[in-house]
C-alpha cells in the first residue's frame, strides 16, 4: 500500500511528472489587455476624477444589508453612514464583496436587486465622472461557496482535479460566471491557485486543484477561460506567490515559506504562470512570508519585492493586483490598519479588500498622496488599470442586470444536470478491499451516520431512492463517547453502514476530530460492511487504521453527496484519481496512497 520516497521528491518532480497530461508553461504569455476604447475611456474618465475619487477606486469593501437603501446599523461603525447605498456614495468605493454575513446574498433574485441598487448609487454620484462598481464574491465551490442552491453547485478545485479534465473545469467556471453575472456579480475570486504540496494545510486544502502543480497549472488556466471568456466575469489567481506549503492559517496567524526559489519556481509558480497566460484579469496576494525573495518579514502583502518586483517587473503582469481581505490577522500584526493600507499599494498593490478601518485607511492614502509618499503617477497607474478592467467586463456599457430574468438564467435543469454529470466524473475510490462496493442496497438496512445533518441525510435519501431502508444517526466533527456508543448500537442488525467523515485528520490544535477516528474504528469493530466516506479532505484515510472501504468526495456540498451515492449504489462507476499524495499518518515522507490512484466497478 505504501511506497517511500524523500520529503523533496514528493515535493518536486516525483508530482510533476506523475501528470503527464499537462505541461508546465515556458514563459508567460502577454495577457489578453484591455483595447484602445477601454484605455480611452479610462483615460478620459481619469482627468474627470477628484482626488479622493480616486482614492475610492482602490478600495472594496463589505457592506452589510440585503437591499442597497434600508439603513442597516452595522454600517455605521466602520463607514459613519447607514446604507449600502451611502457607502458607496461617501467612499466612491471601487467595488464591493458579497457574504452570507453581511445579508448580501439571501437569493438570486435579492442578489440581482441589491447589485443593481449598489450600480445606481454609484452613477447617482454627484460627479463629472461616472464609475460603475465592480460587484466580487469568493464562489470557488466546494467549501467556499458564498451562494447555495438555487444556483448551480460544483464540488469544488481538488475534486475537478480528480476528474482530471480540463473540459469540465472549463465547463464548471462558465456555468458560475454565466450565474453570477446574472445576478450582477462581475468579479469571482478564484481560481484558487495554490498547489497544495502540505497535506496539513488548514486553509487551502481542498481549495487546491491538487499537489501536483502540473494538473493545478492546466485547471487553473481552464477555469479562467471558463470565468473569464465563457461566463463573462472577472477572475482572480490567488493566493500570491503560494500558500501551499503551510500548515498556519493566516486568518489567525502568520504563516511563513521556506521555499527556495528553485522550489518556488517548480511548485508555486506555475499555476500562476498558467493564469497570467491564460490573459487573467486579476491576481490576489497572500498574507504571508517568502524569506527567498523578501528577508525583511513583513507579509508579500507588504512587499515591495514581491509585489512589484517579483510580479509586476518579473512576471511581468500587467492586470489588477489586490490584496486578500486586510481584516485578516496575517498582515495585522506590524502596522496599524490605515497604515497596512498605504504600504499595500507602496508595495505594488492597486486595490484594498475589506481594510477593517474605512474612514482612516481612506485619510491615510489621500495623505499619502497629498505628501508624495504615492506618487501621484503611481495612483494614476493603479485607477488607470481599475478603470480599463471595468470597460474590459463590459461595466460601463452594461452594468445592470434584469432582475426578471435571473430564473431563467440561474440553477437551470440544463445547469444542474451539467454539475451532476460533471460531479460524478470526480469521486474517487481509494480502497473497496472487500469488494462492499458496489452495494445492492434494495430491501437491505442501511445505517448512515458520521458528519453533517445535511450530508447524512442527502446520502441516505440517495440509498433510498434506490431501496434501501435507511436510518440516520447524525454525529458531528467531534463525536463524543457516548455519541459514538449510540451509533454503534443502532449498527447491530444493519446490512451495511455508511459513515461519513470531514477532517478526521485535523488533530493537530485539538483532539476534537479523534471522535470521528474512534467512530470509524469501533464501527469497524461490528463486523458490519462499513464504508467510509471523506466529504472533504481526501487525507483521512490515514487516520483511520486499515478501513477496507473509502470513498473520496473532496466536498460536502449536495451535489458532491449525491454523486457519492450514485457510486457507491453502482448507478455511476467511480473514475476519480487522487489529485494528490496521501502520505501515512507518522511519516510525511512515506506516501499510503499515490497521486493518481483510484479504482472503478
Amino acid at each position: 500500500m505504501s511506497r517511500t520516497l524523500t520529503r523533496r521528491t514528493a515535493l518536486t518532480g516525483g508530482l510533476v511528472l506523475a501528470f503527464a497530461g499537462a505541461a508546465l508553461p515556458a514563459a508567460v504569455a502577454a495577457p489578453v489587455r484591455p483595447g484602445p476604447a477601454a484605455r480611452g475611456w479610462a483615460e478620459s474618465t481619469l482627468r474627470r476624477m477628484t482626488l479622493r475619487e480616486k482614492v475610492g477606486q482602490l478600495f472594496v469593501q463589505q457592506v452589510y444589508g440585503s437591499d442597497a437603501t434600508t439603513p442597516d446599523a452595522r454600517n455605521v461603525p466602520l463607514y459613519g453612514v447607514a446604507s449600502p447605498a451611502e457607502v458607496v456614495q461617501k467612499f466612491a468605493l471601487g467595488g464591493v464583496i458579497y457574504f452570507a454575513w453581511t445579508d448580501s446574498v439571501k437569493n438570486p433574485q435579492q442578489i440581482a436587486g441589491l447589485s443593481n441598487g449598489l450600480q445606481e448609487a454609484a452613477a447617482a454620484r454627484p460627479t463629472k465622472a461616472r464609475v460603475p462598481l465592480t460587484i466580487g464574491i469568493d464562489q470557488e465551490q466546494g467549501v467556499v461557496t458564498r451562494i447555495g442552491p438555487p444556483a448551480t453547485q460544483f464540488p469544488g478545485s481538488m475534486a475537478l482535479g480528480a476528474g482530471r479534465s480540463a473540459d469540465d473545469a472549463r465547463t464548471a467556471a462558465a456555468i458560475t460566471g454565466q450565474e453570477l453575472r446574472a445576478m450582477g456579480v462581475t468579479t469571482n475570486f478564484a481560481p484558487v491557485a495554490d498547489t497544495n504540496v502540505n497535506p496539513l494545510n488548514p486553509v487551502i486544502g481542498t481549495r487546491s486543484f491538487s499537489s501536483s502543480p502540473a494538473l493545478a497549472a492546466e485547471m487553473v488556466a481552464a477555469q479562467v477561460r471558463g470565468y473569464q471568456e465563457d461566463g463573462g466575469v472577472a477572475a482572480s489567481a490567488k493566493h500570491f506567490p503560494g500558500h501551499g506549503d503551510t500548515a498556519t492559517d493566516s486568518h489567525v496567524a502568520f504563516p511563513i515559506i521556506t521555499h527556495t526559489r528553485e522550489e518556488w519556481e517548480e511548485l508555486d509558480a506555475p499555476p500562476f504562470r498558467a493564469a497570467f497566460a491564460a490573459g487573467i484579469d486579476m491576481v490576489m496576494t497572500a498574507h504571508l512570508s517568502v524569506p527567498a525573495f523578501d528577508d525583511s518579514g513583513h507579509p508579500a502583502t507588504l512587499s515591495h519585492p514581491i509585489l512589484t518586483g517579483l510580479l509586476r517587473e518579473e512576471l511581468g503582469f500587467e492586470g489588477v493586483i489586490i490584496t486578500d481581505s486586510l481584516e485578516m490577522q496575517g498582515v495585522r500584526d506590524l502596522y496599524p490598519d490605515a497604515e497596512v493600507a498605504v504600504r499595500a499599494l507602496l508595495a505594488g498593490a492597486d486595490q484594498l479588500l475589506m481594510t477593517p478601518a474605512p474612514e482612516a485607511a481612506f485619510g491615510a492614502v489621500v495623505d499619502a498622496v497629498t505628501t508624495g509618499r504615492i506618487p501621484q503617477k503611481d495612483l494614476d497607474d493603479k485607477v488607470r488599470r481599475v478603470l480599463e478592467l471595468k470597460y474590459h467586463r463590459g461595466l460601463v456599457d452594461q452594468a445592470m442586470v434584469d432582475v426578471a430574468q435571473v430564473a431563467t438564467k440561474v440553477g437551470t435543469p440544463e445547469h444542474l444536470a451539467t454539475a451532476a454529470a460533471v460531479t460524478n466524473r470526480t469521486t474517487t475510490l481509494v480502497r473497496n478491499d472487500d469488494k462492499v462496493l458496489p452495494l445492492a442496497v434494495s430491501g437491505k438496512k442501511v445505517l448512515v451516520t458520521g458528519y453533517g445533518v445535511t450530508t447524512t441525510q442527502i446520502l441516505a435519501d440517495g440509498l433510498k431512492a434506490k431501496g434501501a431502508a435507511t436510518t440516520v444517526h447524525q454525529t458531528g466533527t467531534s463525536p463524543t463517547d457516548a455519541q459514538v456508543a449510540a451509533a454503534v448500537a443502532k449498527a447491530a442488525g444493519q446490512d451495511a453502514v455508511v459513515v461519513t467523515t470531514m477532517k478526521a485528520w485535523d488533530t493537530a490544535v485539538t483532539d476534537k476530530n479523534r471522535g470521528q477516528q474512534k467512530l470509524v474504528a469501533q464501527l469497524r469493530a461490528t463486523g458490519v460492511p462499513v464504508v467510509v466516506v471523506a466529504t472533504r479532505d481526501p487525507y483521512d484515510v490515514a487516520y483511520l487504521g486499515d478501513v477496507e472501504t473509502y470513498l473520496a468526495t473532496y466536498s460536502y456540498s449536495p451535489v458532491a453527496i449525491e454523486a457519492a451515492a450514485r457510486v457507491i449504489t453502482g448507478a455511476v462507476s467511480p473514475t476519480g484519481h487522487l489529485p494528490v499524495d496521501i502520505p501515512t499518518k507518522d511519516d510525511p515522507d512515506t506516501v499510503l496512497y499515490a497521486f493518481g490512484h483510484g479504482l472503478t466497478y
